[in-house]
């Protein structure tokens, strides 16, 4: 099996985020890829409306459907949205070397990104000029934001916690 093109693989990770949001959920999808073969390791959605989950988003649906491997050294993680920090917590745990996302846009801002290139990690941003995939992640996701906007806070864990905030440190 050779490697498809980024947009192959995006567009894969899009219908999962849209059989997401088709049943109500955050639409969120991933796909963890062998970067030698091709071959799709595991894919998956957000699950939070589904499973009640709020871990479950869709690079954890994609690892968690790729099941145990001696490693993801050689793997490319694809994901419809820039993935929060505890996505981000695993793609970094796991070692997985690259990233390729669909929407930044819709993030609040670049400190994922910065946190995974400051390891080393490949961070490959689709430009929704050039490619379908992205754009329909970016518009997908803007449509979800309007429509549900109590949802999307729900799965980025609520916002801000302001009590945080007025605490000192020790």
């Amino acid at each position: 099996m050779a490697y498809e093109p980024h947009e192959y693989y995006m567009t894969r990770a899009f219908e999962l985020a849209s059989k997401s949001f088709s049943e109500g959920g955050c639409p969120i999808g991933g796909v963890l890829v062998d970067n030698d073969t091709g071959e799709v390791l595991g894919a998956g959605h957000n699950a939070l409306v589904q499973e009640g989950n709020p871990i479950i988003h869709g690079e954890m649906a994609a690892l968690r459907a790729a099941g145990r491997m001696v490693n993801r050294h050689n793997t490319t993680m694809y994901t419809t949205l820039q993935p929060c920090f505890m996505c981000t917590g695993a793609i970094t745990q796991f070692g997985i070397p690259r990233v390729v996302i669909g929407d930044v846009i819709n993030a609040s801002n670049d400190e994922t990104i910065r946190f995974m290139r400051g390891r080393g990690i490949e961070v490959i941003i689709m430009e929704p000029d050039t490619s379908i995939a992205a754009r329909r992640c970016i518009d997908l996701t803007s449509r979800f934001r309007q429509g549900k906007p109590e949802q999307w806070l729900e799965d980025w864990g609520g916002g801000p916690n302001n009590k945080l905030k007025l605490q000192e440190p020790v």
